[in-house]
């Protein structure tokens, strides 16, 4: 069996107050909200703060405000389950719900936050193992090792970005909110993420994730897939985020002949690399076209040939490659038949 290390358990009941206990302790201090990833983690030696800080008691933290005409902003601490049932995600940000009830099972759903798959912690065959069994092999890069097993010759970590909800916030354009002693600031979920299985949030560890902010509803929809080998609880081997503006145009018959072209478009693509990868090449595919068949299968090999899976998780990885592009049709479909 596998036990928690001992630690110091805090449950401030403020923003200040949570910032400014990671702020006096230290690095060995560490935020926590459901702890559906750090305390697994934590048992198997991946992490080990001294002190950790649940934020699940701080108001402002689970609370959701606004609709799709204003934008929403969504407490960090806000259950995975509270977002699948919320009536206003559900009415104007639906994969974002969508996406949420594809995270793991109901029951770690009612525990989990928003703000914790945000904040994933990267996975890898390598290093998703007990300690005895990271030990056998002599570690790995990413932890108490100096070698990447994925690519021992490569000086990067390869441990995968597995969180369904990033790609989707990256393909809407949201943007995150993050606290600490210093003050706060604002990045947006696209430049949060860095492209390395260590180091993989651009946010220091004395900050807080304080909340979610959707952009207005201003004529864009969005849709995700994903691929895993079971129907729940698996964590995704691909996801595929598409986002796309529209507009009618005139066609080439009658006035009454309406086209309806893409104005803007995003493919974020989640599950195969240490952060998510927007393929700009299959967004160019589509803008400016026909919303049809032949610029939806452009899009889908543009984001197939872009695609580059290592074999660090479930499947085999030229079979995940193959799979976007079906994913990423699935996806354009969905949107098209909305």
């Amino acid at each position: 069996m596998m036990r928690l290390p001992k630690f110091d358990y805090r449950a401030p009941r403020t923003i200040a107050e949570a910032v400014k206990i990671v702020g006096d302790v230290g690095p060995t201090a560490q935020f926590v909200a459901g702890g559906t990833d750090l305390y697994p983690n934590m048992k198997r030696r991946q992490q080990t703060p001294r002190t950790v800080v649940s934020v699940m008691r701080v108001p402002e933290l689970n609370q959701i405000t606004g609709d799709g005409s204003s934008g929403i902003r969504i407490g960090a601490s806000v259950t995975l389950t509270d977002i699948c049932e919320n009536e206003i995600i559900n009415r104007d940000y639906p994969v974002i719900a969508q996406a949420a009830r594809t995270i793991s099972t109901p029951i770690l759903r009612n525990m989990g936050t928003i703000g914790g798959n945000l904040l994933l912690d990267t996975r890898c065959n390598y290093y998703d193992q007990n300690f005895e069994w990271r030990k056998g092999i002599n570690f790995c890069l990413k932890k108490d090792g100096d070698v990447c097993w994925v690519a021992p010759g490569s000086s990067k970590c390869w441990a995968v970005q597995s969180s369904d909800l990033v790609p989707v916030m990256v393909a809407i354009g949201a943007k995150f909110r993050l606290a600490s002693t210093l003050g706060e600031r604002i990045i947006d979920a696209g430049g949060f993420y860095n492209d390395d299985g260590i180091d993989y949030l651009k946010k220091r560890p004395d900050e807080l994730l304080v909340d979610i902010q959707l952009p207005p509803l201003n004529g864009w929809r969005a849709s995700y897939q994903k691929l895993r080998r079971r129907g729940a609880f698996d964590f995704p081997v691909l996801g595929v985020a598409a986002w796309i503006q529209t507009e009618d145009k005139a066609g080439t018959g009658s006035s009454s002949d309406r086209v309806v072209s893409v104005k803007n478009a995003r493919i974020v693509l989640g599950g195969i690399a240490p952060s998510p990868i927007e393929v700009t090449e299959a967004g160019d595919a589509l803008i400016g076209q026909a919303f049809d068949d032949d610029h939806i299968q452009a899009a889908a090999e543009a984001a197939y040939t872009k695609a580059r899976p290592l074999d660090n998780t479930d499947f085999v990885m030229n079979w995940r490659k193959q799979m976007t592009r079906q994913y990423t049709l699935r996806a354009l479909e969905a949107l098209r038949a909305a």
